[in-house]
């Protein structure tokens, strides 16, 4: 998680059956029954790693946060010690620290945080063995109402400067860029994308529940800053006001689309190596 947010645990444990599917149908594309060590590059709160601790039970599991209070809620979740959880900016993390080459990379809803995420991709395919495999799942979603709203907000907030400043989140790309990416680094690479039509509050308990999901990610940055109750409330005030309008109750629930990013490469050996 980037660096620039802190993060609620508790907040972003909300929603976690919609949160968890792209991870699963992100690692049903890794073909490999056996991996001998799996690596989680933004591993948050837990349940995703410890997810993939119970799909490969063998497997020596690594996770890895840049969120102290993230890496504390994931340690209590995995009671068992199942994981090795390190504390690291992934920008700053060597796979060298594993001792040992990976052979799963998992990084699911993190790249989007991370300034320059392509060029660390390097580093991660040259740390696999052949026929290892690295995973990305990013949002692709930022140009939708729930994002777009919070700018055009952040543009009238009387501390505009910070806050839009604040969302100038790093680019993710689109599939094609990944693929082509990878495919240059010596890998098979299967790059596609999936828009999630979640129905959020189903039961009619959140007057608001967009303003939930966002709260504990993409607003992160402008509650950080906005530690005034007042000057909080002249930002999500119109904002909620707006969510609901963009992204008003049915009789089912709150449909919220969500777009996201996939692609999964494996590394292959290079022609004529032994």
């Amino acid at each position: 998680m980037t660096e620039h947010a802190t993060w609620d645990p508790t907040a972003y444990a909300r929603f976690s059956a919609e949160r968890s599917r792209p991870l699963a149908d992100l690692v049903a594309q890794v073909r490999t029954d056996d991996p001998v060590l799996v690596v989680d590059l933004g591993c948050g709160h837990g349940p995703a790693t410890l997810m993939l601790a119970e799909l490969w039970p063998k497997a020596r599991i690594v996770g890895v946060d840049a969120s102290e209070a993230m890496l504390e809620a994931a340690r209590e979740r995995d009671g068992h010690g199942r994981v090795e959880w390190v504390q690291s900016d992934l920008r700053e993390w060597d796979p060298a620290s594993l001792g040992q080459a990976p052979d799963v990379i998992v990084t699911s809803s993190t790249l989007q945080w991370v300034p320059g995420h392509l060029d660390l991709l390097d580093a991660w395919v040259a740390s696999l063995g052949d026929g290892g495999w690295l995973a990305l799942q990013v949002p692709g979603n930022f140009d939708a109402p729930s994002h777009r709203l919070m700018r055009e907000t952040a543009e009238r907030h009387e501390r505009a400067g910070e806050l839009t400043a604040a969302l100038d989140l790093p680019a993710v790309g689109e599939p094609a860029t990944y693929l082509r990416y990878l495919a240059r680094l010596g890998c098979e690479v299967d790059a596609w994308e999936t828009t999630y039509l979640h129905v959020l509050d189903p039961a009619g308990e959140d007057e608001n529940p967009v303003l939930s999901w966002v709260t504990a990610t993409a607003l992160r940055p402008v509650l950080d800053i906005l530690t005034d109750a007042q000057e909080r409330a002249s930002f999500v005030t119109p904002y909620a006001e707006q969510l609901a309008e963009a992204y008003p109750r049915t009789p089912v629930g709150v449909l919220f689309p969500f777009r996201r990013v996939f692609a999964v490469a494996r590394k292959v050996a290079p022609r004529g190596a032994a």
